[in-house]
């Protein structure tokens, strides 16, 4: 693009928020993303019905994004995860295959997703799926109730601990 069009020929990184005690700043996290186990307890809930209980989670964590949490499949009653058809691929990763969630009589389509043969260094979700906090009616760790990043592609969580600004919302698709 040109100047005519907005563009200057560069991106400036936004200025990171400064962490208090106790925080973590999206920015100081690696590129690329470094997986962490979790032992804080995550609850997930959707259409009324808890469909998710674990201490047993895994982060991942990606420059400028909210940490991701992949919990264990076992975690998931029986016909929580419905496997759909269509994949998608993430340079670090690998391919990742979609899973509509079902609880309490709703449906949500492609809100969960897993990596069952993912990149060297990812071992650690093989057995795990990622889901959109925003598509669930609630997602908890340690008591907090998350909020979600923004747009329809990312799956972070945030909390209080975790600070920006985070990629997702309009105009963050180029940092």
């Amino acid at each position: 693009m040109t100047p005519a069009h907005g563009f200057s020929g560069f991106l400036r990184r936004p200025q990171p928020i400064r962490p208090k005690a106790g925080q973590e700043s999206v920015w100081d996290y690696p590129r690329p993303p470094r997986v962490e186990l979790r032992s804080e307890r995550v609850i997930v809930r959707l259409g009324g019905q808890l469909i998710a209980d674990t201490t047993d989670a895994v982060r991942v964590l990606e420059t400028s994004h909210p940490p991701v949490y992949y919990l264990p499949l076992d975690s998931f009653p029986a016909g929580v995860l419905l496997p759909v058809n269509g994949t998608s691929f993430c340079e670090f990763k690998g391919e990742a295959h979609y899973f509509d969630l079902v609880g309490g009589g709703a449906v949500v389509p492609r809100a969960g997703w897993t990596y069952p043969e993912p990149t060297r260094g990812f071992d650690a979700l093989s057995t795990r799926v990622a889901l959109y906090p925003g598509q669930m009616d609630s997602c908890e760790i340690n008591g907090e109730q998350v909020t979600f990043q923004a747009g329809d592609f990312y799956g972070g969580w945030i909390t209080k601990e975790i600070v920006g600004p985070f990629k997702g919302g309009p105009g963050t698709a180029r940092w």
